[in-house]
């Protein structure tokens, strides 16, 4: 009897804002029609965004896991959902986003380990870069920043309208540094990656990388898989969920569906929070259902289909979350700013 295939497994890592959701759109728009896909969405932050960044359809099944670090504070609950998509889906292949402040060496053990040795083949490793992380020195110096771009068999470069030529090159430069040589260091424009990079991957062979201590710290902690399909909040009553670890703070916020937002205030008051904040967001505004997402101060508005609840994350540094309001005020200052 013929052994059953391995599904692929693609991982596409990355640090905060780096462009990662938005290069797994461009791939999902050149998918083979005949193939079907999961993708496993994980974010730092407790309310959960980013599954809300994709359109449903019958052959992409997304699953978001907010509320913690994929690589150890839900490795259980990744598990668990791999187990399920993989039984229920039967997906051609997967692709897995950790959290941009996901360290890759506990999910790497996982796919590896005797569970899905087996059953799933993990194929290169992309990591996204963002030239301008490299001038930001608390970046460039985060362990889990440089661990994403050591453990990946490729790069991408990203976020280049974002960026000066002469930040790109410097960025080129410092990937070429990287040791042993990536198979393909690519600048990637408006986040378009040639679908042929996913599909004619091959085994990763990604360096084994020992876990930081503040991640071993946090794999101790129990799982949180988020309220992503609960009931919205009361009218007039928003959700705030705070979240810290890692060195950086997370403040959610969710509203009832019915509430609406006025757009242009809406973005205005986003656009005022401070310029290290990264901040992703789906919203009942007066022009419809809009997705906003702040990267590095730039702001991006697209319409969404996701009607479900208005919900908001914003993530900062430790360092300067003194600088942002608590989830109460932000909530207040909202409700005065862009409630309709």
């Amino acid at each position: 009897m013929q052994a059953l295939a391995k599904v692929p497994v693609h991982i596409i890592t990355g640090f905060l804002g780096s462009g990662k959701t938005t290069l797994i759109h461009s791939l999902i728009k050149q998918k083979p029609v005949d193939e079907k896909w999961a993708v496993l969405v994980n974010e730092f932050g407790q309310i959960g965004i980013d599954q809300a960044m994709f359109d449903q359809r019958d052959d992409v099944v997304v699953k978001g896991l907010p509320g913690g670090c994929l690589c150890c504070q839900l490795a259980f609950v990744l598990q668990a959902a791999l187990v399920n998509l993989l039984a229920r889906s039967k997906p051609d292949r997967v692709i897995i986003e950790p959290s941009g402040l996901g360290h890759p060496a506990g999910l790497l053990d996982l796919l590896r380990g005797e569970a899905f040795h087996e059953v799933v083949e993990v194929r290169d490793i992309i990591a996204t870069l963002d030239p301008r992380r490299l001038d930001d020195e608390r970046a460039r110096t985060h362990e889990t920043f440089q661990d994403q771009l050591a453990i990946a068999d490729a790069v991408a470069l990203t976020m280049l309208d974002q960026s000066t030529p002469e930040q790109q090159q410097a960025a080129q430069q410092f990937a070429q540094t990287l040791w042993p040589p990536r198979k393909w260091i690519e600048p990637v424009t408006n986040g378009e990656l040639a679908l042929e990079r996913l599909t004619a991957s091959g085994h990763s062979h990604a360096r084994d990388l020992n876990m930081p201590k503040a991640h071993q710290a946090l794999s101790t902690l129990p799982s949180i898989e988020g309220s992503f399909f609960d009931l919205p909040p009361a009218k007039g009553t928003p959700q705030e969920e705070t979240g810290t670890s890692l060195g950086y703070v997370s403040l959610g916020l969710r509203w009832h569906p019915e509430e609406r937002f006025d757009l242009d205030s809406l973005a205005h008051y986003l656009g005022g929070l401070p310029g290290d904040a990264r901040i992703k967001g789906v919203f009942h505004t007066s022009s419809g259902w809009q997705r906003l997402n702040r990267a590095d101060g730039a702001l991006d508005i697209e319409s969404s289909a996701w009607r479900q609840d208005s919900r908001l994350e914003v993530i900062i540094p430790n360092t300067l979350a003194a600088n942002m309001p608590d989830t109460s005020t932000l909530a207040e200052q909202l409700g005065h700013a862009a409630l309709l």
